[in-house]
């Protein structure tokens, strides 16, 4: 019995999350011991890690999550900054500091000013609502500037007293605007990150984050509005520059979102390139080349889930969009586009180009790390159904 050394213990080695991975091992009484290094870490970079950034973090989301957070930051604190100033000049135009000022007509302003963005908001959310995840990127960009440019409002609003409530009332409206697009576009850009469904932790570390920066925005306002409040030049130079720093950072930012889902501008890109080359664009390639303003639109434009008398107004057109067809969808060329002698022989090549391309498309793209089992183009809710049972999408 001498010679028992005991039970031998197979070899074993634990990781924590992308960290470097240490081995335990046995010693000669029996207990077990672990290799230094290959845990959470401690310090004050590990205790920011753990406070500011998503649990499992850079694991637990997107690869472009980092570079995004960073320009991020720098556009909310050149935004913090900016609207300190936005907020000491419309406090100057209601009255504040003026013992002439009337209670009631600064009372009467701001409720005006409130109610204008109010109704801003229910308007914009109505028009643009199913737009804002399809076009995250660019309703993202757009709400800042359109930021900017309400605090650009309030800012020169003491200088023009007469229509100091007019400019304020649609400053409001403007920023209301940007409350809807940008909180939108956020929670797109969140659930876009979150890659082990934690969207709930990446949402409430991102708002750890902006509490931080705003914190110190704070503190910078506090420094900087004594030497600005009565130098109207200086502070026009500093809202200036500081705008121009919350732009740049903005485009930045959005720019280093890598999406791997479709939208129309991603998938005419990604389509073009195929039909030229007959290579798939990887998404950091297609990301870089999307246009990230609103108003730049792709060439083709794409209208999914029309109502079936949108495309068809007689019998004989009827049984020419279900002709010798078995697919679950129609397709219809815009008729402005394409004449109409020519509209369904159109139609019937393409839906042949389409089933000898498709399958080979979709190979590639999901080799190149694209995502096929969702998209985020704008469908509508029309459907049509045949008698057989066989359901087509228009």
């Amino acid at each position: 019995m001498s010679g028992n050394k005991g039970p031998v213990v197979p070899q074993c080695w634990e990781r924590f999350g992308s960290g470097r991975p240490r081995r335990c091992t046995a010693a000669p009484d029996g207990s077990l011991s672990w290799e230094a290094g290959g845990g959470p870490g401690r310090g004050l970079r590990a205790a920011l890690t753990a406070v500011f950034l998503p649990h499992g973090f850079p694991d637990s989301v997107s690869p472009d999550y980092l570079p995004y957070q960073l320009w991020d930051t720098v556009q909310a604190f050149a935004s913090s900054l900016t609207g300190s100033l936005a907020t000491q000049a419309v406090l100057q135009g209601v009255g504040v500091g003026n013992a002439a000022a009337s209670v009631s007509a600064a009372t009467i302003t701001w409720l005006l000013k409130d109610g204008t963005g109010m109704l801003g908001r229910i308007g914009f959310a109505w028009l643009m609502g199913s737009r804002l995840d399809c076009e995250a990127k660019k309703w993202r960009l757009f709400a800042d500037v359109l930021n900017d440019a309400a605090m650009f409002l309030e800012i020169v609003a003491p200088a023009f007293p007469s229509y100091f409530t007019l400019i304020v009332c649609v400053s409001s409206l403007a920023k209301c605007i940007v409350g809807v697009a940008g909180g939108a576009t956020r929670a797109a850009l969140t659930m876009h990150q979150a890659r082990r469904d934690n969207m709930a932790d990446v949402s409430a570390k991102d708002g750890s984050q902006e509490t931080l920066v705003n914190l110190a925005g704070l503190l910078v306002s506090l420094l900087l509005l004594p030497l600005l409040s009565e130098q109207q030049s200086l502070s026009l130079a500093a809202f200036f520059l500081f705008t121009v720093l919350h732009l740049y950072a903005n485009f930045r930012a959005v720019r280093a979102v890598i999406m791997e889902t479709f939208n129309e501008a991603r998938l005419y890109l990604v389509l073009k390139h195929f039909i030229q080359w007959g290579k798939v664009l990887t998404p950091p390639l297609a990301n870089r080349m999307e246009p990230l303003w609103t108003g730049c639109h792709p060439a083709l434009s794409l209208s999914l889930g029309v109502p079936l008398h949108s495309l068809v107004s007689s019998a004989f057109e009827l049984q020419q969009v279900s002709e010798g067809h078995q697919q679950p969808y129609l397709l219809r060329w815009d008729r402005c586009r394409v004449p109409e002698g020519d509209n369904w022989t159109i139609v019937k090549e393409t839906y042949q180009i389409l089933d000898r391309l498709y399958p080979k498309f979709l190979k590639e793209l999901q080799a190149v790390g694209w995502e096929t089992e969702r998209h985020l183009l704008e469908v509508d809710e029309w459907r049509a159904a045949w008698p057989q049972g066989e359901k087509k999408i228009l």
